[in-house]
């Protein structure tokens, strides 16, 4: 797989993961599902079109580099939040390992994902030339 190809990839990965969360905490009442939802999916659809179509331009690394740390807070809140991994007993959920591996994978991708834009966007900055 190439560079270039990795980071959309990554990103596309903790979009996915993110909206499977968004559906487990819902599922598990933690979330309502209510119209302010909405702002949750334009979040999402900024966050993929960032990743599809501006992949290789510096608006598109930091909207990518936006979406890294967002999955990420999402891991950091549910570890540390009450009604989250540490204030519930997860165990007892049906479908407690999907929803766990779910926040796991996403604080993994994310964070990957957090490096490449990161690195893109440094990469970005120093090839552009000197005015």
């Amino acid at each position: 797989m190439t560079r270039n190809l990795v980071l959309p990839v990554t990103s596309l990965l903790a979009i996915l993961l993110s909206s499977f969360h968004l559906v487990d905490d819902i599922v598990y009442g933690s979330e309502k599902g209510v119209a302010s939802n909405l702002l949750i999916v334009a979040i999402l659809a900024v966050w993929l079109y960032g990743t599809l179509m501006l992949p290789q331009r510096r608006a598109g690394h930091v909207i990518m580099l936006l979406g890294a740390l967002a999955g990420l807070t999402i891991f950091v809140t549910h570890l540390t939040g009450t009604g989250g991994l540490a204030g519930v007993n997860v165990g007892r959920l049906s479908g407690a390992f999907f929803f766990v591996w779910t926040l796991l994978a996403l604080a993994v991708v994310s964070l990957l994902s957090l490096a490449l834009s990161a690195h893109g966007l440094w990469s970005l900055l120093r090839s552009r030339p000197l005015q």
